[in-house]
């Protein structure tokens, strides 16, 4: 055997002890490792079928709730939704929340369906949802007709920003309107019928609230733009003779340039009789005194 086999056989040894001990010191770690991410792939879908399965059951209930509050059992209703509410999975319990809180508006209790659509607002993290749950007791308060209240809850929502803003126009339109203040009520109609945003539906009830301002003596904003103009409007026809009536400065500074020639030629078929007028009275009057006193008559007989 030569050296070089010798050699290559006692490396070959080295590293295999190299490899087992490397092994014997982390072999446990790299197995646990594995072990660790296996189960936490198994935990993790075994929780979204846990969730997957609760959800798929709080909707069943939801919508058999949802069928009892179409009908005319509104206990049983009611409770359905509590059930669905204390289950508490996904989304539906805030639904369920929305929903009795409409089976009391329905039911007349309109107190405390304001009250449950605070609640809904003053816990709910989603922006949009807390949006319209004060949107919805708003409109619950327009009967009521005061505007303090419904100010409080949409008064940050007419804005340009939200997406409930024409919603939360109408509401306080109608509410100011039931209050008395029918300009105001224009006001907030006029502001979501121009936005060009809003719906074709908002749009046609729009339409229909403006109409019973103007009937009930409110004037729409084009009368009264044309009423603020009308004293301004100045006609041509009429303004070229208040020129020519003073002297020529004045018209030149407030007649146009086209209508300046009539008021600068009348002076001056006024001045005309006057420069006729007044050689007779120069001229004339020295020519008969010089001539008796130039005549030189009596000197030639003299002579």
């Amino acid at each position: 055997m030569s050296n070089e086999n010798i050699i290559r056989e006692i490396d070959e040894e080295l590293r295999s002890d190299r490899a087992r001990n490397l092994w014997r010191r982390f072999g446990p770690y790299v197995i646990g490792a594995a072990v660790a991410i296996v189960l936490i792939v198994a935990v993790k879908e075994g929780w979204d079928w846990w969730q997957n399965s609760n959800s798929a059951q709080s909707s069943d209930q939801f919508y058999a709730a949802l069928q009892l509050a179409d009908g005319t059992d509104a206990e049983a209703a009611k409770k359905a939704l509590d059930e669905v509410i204390a289950a508490n999975h996904g989304g539906y319990p805030v639904l369920a929340r929305f929903r009795e809180a409409a089976l009391l508006a329905k039911d007349g209790k309109t107190a405390e369906a304001v009250a449950a659509y605070d609640a809904l607002a003053a816990g709910q993290p989603n922006k949009y949802l807390r949006e319209l749950a004060l949107v919805l007791a708003a409109n619950l308060l327009v009967d009521g007709g005061d505007v303090a209240q419904v100010e409080q809850r949409v008064g940050g929502l007419v804005g340009s920003a939200s997406p409930m803003r024409n919603a939360a126009r109408e509401a306080l339109g109608l509410t100011k309107y039931k209050a008395g203040d029918l300009a105001g009520a224009r006001q907030s109609f006029e502001d979501a019928a121009n936005d060009p945003q809003a719906s074709q539906e908002l749009r046609s009830r729009l339409t229909v609230y403006l109409a019973q301002l103007v009937a009930e003596g409110v004037a729409p904003p084009v009368a009264e733009a044309a009423a603020t103009e009308t004293p301004v409007v100045v006609d041509p026809a009429t303004a070229a003779p208040a020129a020519t009536s003073v002297g020529d400065g004045p018209a030149l500074d407030t007649a146009p340039a086209p209508e300046a020639a009539p008021a600068m030629e009348a002076p001056a078929m006024q001045a005309a009789p006057a420069m006729e007028a007044v050689p007779p009275a120069t001229t004339d009057a020295p020519a008969s005194t010089d001539a008796p006193a130039s005549t030189e008559a009596p000197a030639a007989p003299a002579n």
